[in-house]
Parts: structure tokens; sequence; C-alpha cells
């Protein structure tokens, strides 16, 4: 119980404070920002670099995927190319597309430099890889009908509401542990947890934020619900976020990604290519 009133006292400095999160106004979209401005990287002399080679897929939209016109393109796409810019090593780069499961055979072969497509750094991972720091996490989120949507601190007015939740998922879990005084409505089907929540049959969904912000702002919804309280970060269940991968005997290139990724949230240009390919945002 001590640990359940620590997380959500966290959670709850998180939405306050949010150094994490950019915004002008309180109305308008919120940016995550997940770098402290005050830290100063090195900045890498990539001179004796002969190229950068990014490795990446093309069926993970809106990260990675082909458009219209059969061009690569995506959040992954831009943000290697910003990378680029940032190094000052626009002429040496390159971005690739493969099957996901030809990542790391590429990668150990010498025929790429980086893996930009969301391998997740856990323990086992790290033997493989160097990663550079994150730079976009996915945090839980509670979405209620606007009608009946809370604010912060939602823990309490929550107690006996009809949470949906998917069944066997790691938000089943973290719904378990943080939020036990709910009553939880496990679902096989997304498409059955957003029904009955807009036909009222539950007071609340709690899932991933950001596919529940695809939700939000498409037809299906009709403009029924909001999100409600949160974001929730919470490592031990949801993971650590995104963050380029590279061979696990060049930390020096995970270093240089790292200054290129603080410069880029620093300057702005990685808030534009969040609320590009995010419009609704789940922070």
């Amino acid at each position: 119980m001590i640990f359940q009133w620590r997380f959500l006292a966290l959670a709850s400095m998180l939405i306050a404070v949010l150094p994490l999160v950019h915004s002008a106004r309180a109305a308008d979209p919120q940016v995550p920002v997940l770098w402290d401005a005050k830290e100063r990287l090195p900045k890498p002399d990539l001179s004796a670099l002969p190229r950068l080679r990014f490795l990446t897929t093309t069926d993970f939209p809106p990260f990675n995927f082909l458009d219209n016109a059969g061009k690569l393109s995506g959040f992954h796409i831009d943000l290697a190319r910003a990378i680029c810019a940032e190094l000052g090593i626009v002429d040496k780069c390159q971005i690739q597309a493969l099957p996901w499961a030809e990542l790391e055979g590429a990668l150990e072969k010498g025929e790429g430099e980086a893996v930009i497509a969301g391998i997740a750094a856990t323990p086992q991972s790290r033997r493989t890889y160097a990663f550079s720091r994150s730079y976009l996490q996915f945090p839980a989120r509670f979405i209620m009908q606007k009608s009946k949507a809370l604010i912060e601190p939602v823990f309490g007015k929550l107690r006996g509401k009809r949470v949906g939740v998917i069944a066997g998922s790691a938000h089943e879990r973290m719904l378990r542990a943080y939020f036990d005084t709910v009553q939880m409505v496990p679902f096989d089907r997304p498409e059955d947890l957003y029904g009955d929540l807009k036909a009222g049959k539950i007071d609340a969904a709690f899932g991933d934020g950001m596919r529940l912000a695809f939700w939000l702002g498409g037809t299906d919804a009709a403009g029924c619900c909001r999100f409600a309280g949160g974001p929730y970060l919470a490592p031990e269940y949801l993971g650590t976020g995104m963050t380029i991968a590279t061979r696990a005997d060049n930390p020096a290139l995970a270093a240089a990604l790292d200054y290129a990724l603080q410069e880029i949230s620093i300057k702005g240009t990685f808030a534009e290519f969040y609320l590009r390919y995010f419009p609704v945002s789940f922070f």
C-alpha cells in the first residue's frame, strides 16, 4: 500500500509539473519532453565516421510506413533525418527499410549502424545492443465519456467504478496493482471495450495512451470521450520507451545520438514531429 500511494503521488507530480510536457497553454496539445535542457551533453566528433545507415521497417505506422507514392515516411524517418542534420553528417546518412526479422542480423553484419524501429531496451537486449536514451515513452491513460471525465487526483474518485481493460495485458496488471478499488472489466477485443464505453456500460477504459489517442481522434469514437487523469508512466509494466539501437561495441555512436536527440528536443523539432504524427496527444 505504501508503494501504491508513492506511485500515485509521483504520477500526480508528473501531471502537475510536467517538465516532461511542453505546452504554451493548458488547452494546447501537450508534448512529452524527456530531456533536461540544463544537462550539457558533449558534442561528438564524427568526422571519421564513413557513414550512418539507419535501419527500420515499413509496417509500423505512424513511425515507419510507405506513403501513397511508395516513399518511406513516418515519425522515425523524420527523426533520423533530423539527427543527421544535428550531427552535421547529412551527406553520410542513409535510411533503409527491412523486414523486422532481418534487422538484428543486418546490424550484426555491418549492413547498418543504427536501428530505429522500436527495439525495446531490456536487460536481455542490452547484451546485444547499445541504446540511446529514450526519446518517447508510452503512458497508460484512462478515457471516459466527456460528460463524466475526471481530473486528478482520480484514485478516490474511481472507487467502485467499472473500468474496462484488455485481458492479459500489462495494463490489466498495472490497473490491478495501482487502482485496486475499481471494478475491473476485462475485454478480449478493443472494439468491444470501446463499444461498451460509448454505450455507458462501463465508466472508463484503461490502456495504452497512444492507441487510445488514435481511437479518440478517429470516426468510431464520434467525439464521445476524452482522456481523464494521467498520464501514468510505470516502466516496470510498460517498459522504458523508444530508443535507437546500435551495436553493443559502439557506445560512442549511441552517445552521439543522445546529443542529437537532446538538441532536437531543445530546439522544438521533436515537438513539431510529435504533433504532426500524434495530433491527439497521449500525454
